[in-house]
Formats: C-alpha cells, sequence, structure tokens
C-alpha cells in the first residue's frame, strides 16, 4: 500500500479540533450523520429517513439511514458503520491487508435524485487502524472524498462543486486540491469501458497515514473540513435544478447512466468489494446502487446532443477550478 502525507501543508494553519482517536472519529461522523440527513430532509421537503440499526457478528454494527420515493430524492442513503474483526485471508489476498485484527469506522453518503437534471452525489470519510497480535496499533490511515455524477452537464454546477472542495482543502496546502483531483478521475472510472468517467469527479484520496500525533490531528482536521463542506458542496445545485421540468427522454438517459454507476460499484469500488470480503451488511453496501437503470446495447447518444455532450466530459475530464 503507498503511503500518502499532506505535503505542502500550511503551517500557519491552526487546528482547533480534538485529537484524532477511535472514539473522537466515531463522534464526529455521527454528529455529521445527524447534521447532513437534516439537510437532505429538509430540502426534499416531503420524504424522511428510515433509520436501520444492524450489528455484524463479527464485531460492530452500524446505523443506516435511506430515504425512498421523496419530493426530490428517489433513493438516498447516509450510513455510518463502526466494524472490527480478525484479518482473513481474503484480505490479506485481495486487499493485501496484513496484521491479526483491524479496525474500520466510516460514513458513506449515495444520493440518487428523481430529476435527471438532479446529479447524483456520492462521499465517504474513513478511518482504519490495524493491529498487532498484541492488540498494538501497527498501522492506521484516513481515506475519502466526494464525487458528483450528472446526466446533464451545467457548466456552472460542475465549478461550484469542485470550486468548494478546493476551498476546503486550501488551508492545509495548494497541491492537495489538484492531486486528489487527479486521483478522483483516475479512481471513478471504468476501466473496462475505455477510462470513462462515471461523472464530473470531486476528490479522492486514500491511505493518509500520520507520521505522529500532530500530524494525525493535521489529518483529522483536513478529514473534518471535507466532511462539513459537503452539504455546501452539493444541495445548493439541488435546489437550483430540483424543480427543472423533465420528460421521458431525461429519463431514459438518466438510467443509462445510472448503469455506468452500478457497473463501477460492482466491479472497481474497493469499499463495496471491503465491505463483501469482511462480510459486511449486504443491503447497506449495496445501498449505493440506484432504483431504476437500464443497461442498453451498444447505446450511443445523438453526435452533439445534451446526452453526448456529458459523455464527452466524462471521456475526457476537465478542469473546473
Amino acid at each position: 500500500m503507498k503511503t500518502h502525507n499532506l505535503s505542502g501543508i500550511d503551517e500557519s494553519f491552526t487546528i482547533h479540533h480534538s485529537q484524532l482517536t477511535t472514539n473522537s472519529w466515531i463522534s464526529y461522523i455521527h454528529d455529521l450523520q445527524n447534521h447532513i440527513c437534516h439537510a437532505v430532509e429538509q430540502e426534499d421537503g416531503e420524504a424522511g429517513f428510515v433509520e436501520d440499526n444492524w450489528d455484524r457478528d463479527e464485531g460492530g454494527g452500524g446505523r443506516t439511514r435511506v430515504i425512498s420515493n421523496g419530493k426530490v430524492f428517489e433513493k438516498a442513503g447516509v450510513n455510518t458503520s463502526v466494524v472490527h474483526g480478525k484479518v482473513n485471508d481474503a484480505m490479506r489476498n485481495q486487499l493485501k491487508i496484513n496484521g491479526d485484527s483491524w479496525f474500520a469506522c466510516g460514513l458513506s453518503i449515495v444520493i440518487h435524485p428523481l430529476n435527471p437534471f438532479v446529479p447524483t452525489v456520492h462521499a465517504n470519510w474513513r478511518y482504519f487502524e490495524l493491529y498487532d497480535t498484541a492488540g498494538k496499533i501497527t498501522d492506521r490511515w484516513l481515506g475519502g472524498g466526494a464525487d458528483l455524477t450528472p446526466y446533464y452537464l451545467f457548466e456552472e454546477d460542475a465549478r461550484h462543486f469542485h470550486q468548494t472542495l478546493r476551498d476546503a482543502m486550501q488551508p492545509f496546502g495548494e497541491a492537495l486540491y489538484p492531486k486528489f483531483k487527479r486521483q478522483c478521475d483516475t479512481y471513478f472510472s471504468n476501466t473496462h469501458r475505455g477510462n470513462e468517467m462515471r461523472g464530473i469527479g470531486g476528490v479522492f484520496y486514500d491511505y493518509l497515514r500520520p507520521l505522529n500525533d500532530e500530524d494525525a490531528n493535521r489529518l483529522f482536521a483536513f478529514q473534518q473540513a471535507n466532511g462539513n463542506c459537503f452539504i455546501n458542496a452539493y444541495l445548493p445545485v439541488v435546489a437550483k435544478r430540483k424543480n427543472t421540468e423533465w420528460n421521458e427522454k431525461h429519463k431514459h438517459w438518466q438510467e443509462i447512466r445510472r448503469g455506468r454507476y452500478v457497473e463501477f460499484n460492482l466491479i472497481h469500488d474497493r469499499g463495496t468489494l471491503f465491505g463483501l470480503k469482511t462480510n459486511g451488511r449486504t443491503e447497506s453496501i449495496l445501498m449505493s446502487l440506484p432504483p431504476t437503470v437500464r443497461f442498453e446495447y451498444n447505446y450511443q447518444p445523438e453526435a452533439g446532443s445534451e446526452e453526448d455532450k456529458l459523455l464527452q466530459v466524462c471521456l475526457h475530464p476537465q478542469e473546473w477550478v
């Protein structure tokens, strides 16, 4: 596994957050889950989240919250999980994790709107610890990011989303947003379709390993800055587009593009694979899949159409800020 750190961090940035521990991280993601769920319910104006608390036999559990058939959001999930267990052979062989036991805690968000002119969004922020047989931490890292998957391209929406993410990272170093934006473009790509991105990207980072306790606190603050900006990055776009008139042609294209979303999640997504390989809760893991989807043989949008305009930026990543 490759190790990253916040090279180029601005030393004048002051940390105003608690120390990074399993308890402080768990507390943060539960608070953020509450905050985001409230904001999403307010934007929908009709539907509310249904909560499902679950336990995992091997250790830990989670809190799954889902909205279905809302006025704005056709399906949305805002889930937390706090899980732990023994490192098994599948993890060693396929995930390249070595150690005796592990702890993982994260918040995952996937929101699928009803209106094809409103983009789907995904975000995840996580913390992982690895232990030896004596229970001593041998490795730990944070990861996360957020990415936008529109069905019709509005460049001002793409710029707003990316600018908000960039602004959140800016106090920690000028080099971070460009680096993590490129990683997002590379990661959220269907390589089996000629590196076609599932959307217009965002930021993605993983294996941010603290060098010491002070660095751990900086990483915690960095992670919080990214989580805290999510509502401002996404919901203004929803508010701007949710009342746009649409028809069955637009819905048809939305479901075609949702097919690409499904392909990525089931074939490439490391979070999905980790959950399934560690005997995670299937319903919570596959919550990310959209409610309706199409797979049509060799479907191609008309050249020069609004649908083709979206496809072209998925094939050729853009610089939005």
